[in-house]
């Protein structure tokens, strides 16, 4: 069931969730959550689908908070609100609301989520798109228990990953964190099944992947050996190669969705490692509402030596720029070591003038 309203408010959009309960007769719904989406109009779709699908595993009121800028100067000072209200099988597992924010109540989005919260219940706020610098900053990331982000959506993956640690709080994520948990998940289990000591590290990837660098700042901060970042065509996260006092252990994936995990005096064996999407991300967040300290301390471990990360991860790259320094340097001395002798040859002149 589908019900438009058009310049409406808060309160009449409840009284709306109430009727459409009603009319299909389930006056009580078991929704375990609030997820509140923010995102534009270009993203709301694929978005919300993601949301509708993660919802059979975790039924919740999803509320899509769409920001209509408008380009006439005249229309940005009116404010409205549209929503649309759909329960039933248009809103997957729970209920749905649309929200379309118009002029001035764009900049109060939080006024207009915050009586539409179920009571009682955690509130999970997710920026599929363009999300603030700081989120628990954010006003409507301030009504949430955990705020979900994506720095693969950002222009600049990596220096994403700077501005989330500098502004991390506990209950922030990032589904680029989320995207590597098979990855953490096998390795760990590789090394369980060795009593070797691991030696050094390469990851390899597309280039400014944030998963990549994530997977390689976790293991950094884990193992506390050298890591060094390789780049590939993709797709993607493509294999990890650890090397240890028994051999190397490699975790190869050059299709995105078969892997090889390949362990000195072992057979190689075919692991299940598929691309994942969105909806099975936001389905494993949703799982957990407790503060990630794994991701905490991998994210800030990483930031902090971003530098001597980025001269590993391209050795020995970081040594040609001294080279186009030094030549010129070269060819200075060049030019001036005629200069010097130019003395010399007046000096016959003179002895030819008291001859």
């Amino acid at each position: 069931m589908k019900i438009d309203l058009t310049d409406t408010t808060s309160s009449k959009i409840n009284k709306a969730l109430v009727k459409a309960r009603r009319a299909i007769g389930t006056p009580a719904v078991g929704m375990v959550l609030t997820l509140v989406i923010v995102t534009d109009e270009e993203n709301a779709y694929d978005a919300l689908k993601a949301a509708n699908e993660a919802s059979r595993e975790h039924p919740s009121r999803k509320l899509v908070v769409i920001k209509r800028v408008s380009r006439s100067p005249r229309d940005r000072t009116k404010s409205r609100l549209d929503a649309e209200v759909r329960v039933g099988v248009e809103a997957g597992t729970g209920e749905t609301v649309v929200l379309r924010l118009y002029g001035e109540v764009i900049n109060h989005a939080q006024s207009v989520v915050l009586p539409l919260l179920l009571p009682d219940a955690p509130t999970v706020v997710w920026w599929p798109v363009d999300a603030p610098l700081d989120p628990a900053q954010d006003p409507l990331g301030a009504l949430a228990q955990r705020r979900v982000t994506d720095t693969y959506a950002a222009v600049q993956p990596v220096h994403e990953l700077e501005a989330r640690a500098a502004s991390y709080s506990p209950g922030d994520t990032d589904l680029s964190w989320t995207r590597i948990t098979p990855w953490r998940s096998m390795l760990a289990a590789a090394l369980d099944q060795v009593t070797c000591d691991v030696t050094s590290v390469e990851v390899e990837g597309e280039e400014f992947n944030p998963s990549c660098e994530l997977l390689a700042m976790w293991l950094a901060d884990r193992l506390d050996v050298p890591v060094k970042r390789s780049l590939s065509s993709g797709p993607g996260l493509t294999g990890v190669r650890l090397e240890s006092t028994c051999g190397p252990i490699v975790l190869d994936r050059a299709d995105g969705t078969l892997a090889t995990l390949s362990i000195q005096g072992q057979p190689d064996r075919a692991v299940a490692l598929k691309r994942r999407e969105t909806s099975e991300l936001i389905a494993e967040e949703l799982r957990r509402l407790d503060p990630d300290d794994t991701y905490a301390a991998a994210l800030r471990f990483g930031v902090d030596r971003l530098g001597e990360s980025e001269a590993q991860m391209t050795a020995p790259e970081p040594v040609e720029p001294a080279a186009p320094t030094a030549a010129p340097a070269r060819k200075a001395a060049a030019k001036k070591a005629p200069a010097k002798k130019a003395p010399a040859k007046k000096a016959p002149a003179k002895k030819a003038t008291t001859k």
